[in-house]
């Protein structure tokens, strides 16, 4: 499988099947998912056409407090952490999440908090012939929409898309 789900999820890639090349040569990722496809294609030494990330977890703009909040309020209250992530990847969509939900755990929110995409290896990965493309909504409440548009133009082809969220819808 190419496809890399996002934080808590599994099975949500039928929520890109309009964005999603499904060739064999494409890896492709949701939030959380992206940074693992990412990985995936940097470090795999077989062919890989496209990379296509779709809303990357992005929060190297974010300061240390913000990201300690996050993980403090998910060991306190993981069910109510989940309930608010969900409702806030859905926005502004009445798409329900509960049905693709599978609990992480705070490693794995530490990870996608602490990531930093590195230019040096988006770079690589287009000197290797990788077309890149970042998709992301200009209503996302969980990532600053701008600001990962902003980062990644110089390595992707973006797709800002108007009157969707985190999900795409």
């Amino acid at each position: 499988m190419n496809y890399f789900s996002g934080f808590c999820l599994r099975g949500e890639e039928k929520l890109f099947d309009a964005y999603r090349d499904k060739s064999t040569f494409c890896f492709s990722g949701f939030s959380y998912g992206a940074i693992k496809a990412f990985e995936k294609v940097y470090f795999s030494e077989q062919r890989v056409d496209k990379l296509q990330l779709f809303s990357p977890a992005f929060f190297q703009d974010k300061d240390a407090k913000f990201k300690k909040l996050q993980t403090l309020f998910f060991q306190k209250d993981k069910e109510a952490y989940i309930e608010n992530f969900l409702k806030g990847i859905s926005y502004p969509s009445d798409i329900e999440m509960k049905e693709f939900l599978l609990v992480g755990n705070t490693a794995e929110l530490n990870e996608l908090l602490e990531y930093v995409w590195d230019a040096k290896k988006l770079e690589k990965l287009i000197k290797r012939g990788v077309e890149i493309e970042v998709y992301v909504g200009e209503n996302d409440q969980i990532i600053q929409p701008l600001h990962v548009k902003n980062f990644f133009q110089n390595y992707a082809t973006i797709y800002y898309i108007k009157n969707v969220g985190h999900i795409l819808h």
